[in-house]
């Protein structure tokens, strides 16, 4: 992975690196992302409500809603409203998973933060129902998301979470993005105070992300039952500048 060094200019002051030929990457599409076990498709409150609700909002999984700023919703109609305020804008710009052996929904993710002047963009409110959780499904979405972004010329790829969300945080290292601090008070959400972690993943990074997530996925890295051979975090963890 190539190390850019900073510059010292006329004055004797470091400076960065030099970026030359920098062209504002374009946004991303609307367009499906096709993988070997999922779809990431742009979100349709229509098409995919139902198939949502019923992965999302299973009784009994409402912990699943803890630090996200909105739900857990009681019915169809409340979600749907949500859908329709949250999920149908420009940025965030929301997408679902869809399991191919299934055809149905079972997850949301979302591009938020769009900065095209930095080239920099975020992922973020994802929700991964239990029916995609700790399964290829979850580790390809997230492959796929990764790799359009890169591929469209975005210098970083951000992660950010409630700084109490030891799951989220982990998942974060596990997918390739290093830590780079706590923002204290950041938010009040559900009335209640939100530090919030930042993580991040830059261009540089990203071959050597691919081929992790690429070897990760190959068939040959699970057995008959199964079962993973090598997991993604040995993959990723010589990416990351900093654990946290």
């Amino acid at each position: 992975m190539p190390v850019s060094q900073n510059d010292t200019n006329e004055f004797g002051q470091t400076v960065g690196y030099p970026v030359t030929d920098f062209m504002p990457p374009l946004r991303p599409s609307r367009t499906e992302m096709q993988g070997r076990f999922c779809s990431v498709v742009p979100i349709d409150t229509a098409a995919h409500g139902d198939s949502l609700f019923n992965a999302l909002c299973t009784e009994g999984d409402d912990q699943n809603w803890t630090y996200l700023p909105y739900g857990p919703f009681e019915n169809i109609e409340s979600f749907r409203e949500w859908m329709h305020s949250t999920c149908e804008g420009d940025d965030p710009m929301f997408h679902s998973v869809i399991d191919h052996a299934t055809e149905r929904a079972v997850g949301v993710a979302s591009y938020l933060r769009i900065n095209q002047p930095a080239a920099s963009i975020e992922v973020g409110h994802i929700h991964y129902s239990p029916l995609m959780q700790k399964t290829p499904l979850a580790t390809e979405a997230m492959y796929l998301m990764m790799k359009r972004v890169f591929e469209l010329g975005y210098r970083r790829y951000e992660w950010k979470c409630n700084a109490l969300n030891r799951a989220s945080r982990n998942a974060a290292m596990r997918f390739g993005f290093s830590f780079e601090g706590v923002f204290r008070q950041m938010l009040v959400t559900k009335e209640r105070n939100r530090d919030t972690a930042w993580y991040a993943c830059i261009d540089h990074e990203w071959p050597q992300l691919k081929s992790a997530y690429e070897r990760w996925l190959d068939a040959d890295n699970f057995d008959a039952d199964g079962v993973q051979k090598c997991s993604l975090a040995e993959l990723t963890a010589p990416v990351l500048v900093n654990r946290g």
